[in-house]
């Protein structure tokens, strides 16, 4: 099985870092401990950090935070940063009232 995925390989336990507070994500202020204490909890994947933290959707889209997750979640997996698959990226999206909606005219 994939080292990656085997939720059922110890990497060890979540020990506490002194820049655990660090913010990774500024955009949704998402800690260097929050993104370890995810990996330890057993999301091994990028996409899957993002869809539990938000890291990574915020203002910037990941321009600014990408790369430090991903070496993040490497060093805490113990695999290179260039082993991990990359985060799908969408286009952001904003919400729209429906007053908009319903003043569209056919």
């Amino acid at each position: 099985m994939d080292k990656l995925m085997n939720r059922s390989e110890d990497i060890g336990t979540f020990v506490p870092m002194p820049d655990d507070d660090m913010i990774v994500c500024r955009c949704e202020e998402i800690t260097k401990g929050e993104i370890r204490r995810a990996v330890h909890d057993g999301f091994r994947s990028l996409t899957e950090i993002k869809r539990v933290l938000r890291n990574g959707m915020g203002l910037c889209q990941g321009q600014t935070c990408s790369r430090l997750v991903r070496s993040i979640v490497a060093r805490e997996l113990g695999v290179r940063p260039s082993d991990l698959p990359m985060t799908t990226s969408r286009a952001p999206a904003r919400p729209v009232e429906m007053s908009v909606y319903a003043k569209e005219v056919k």
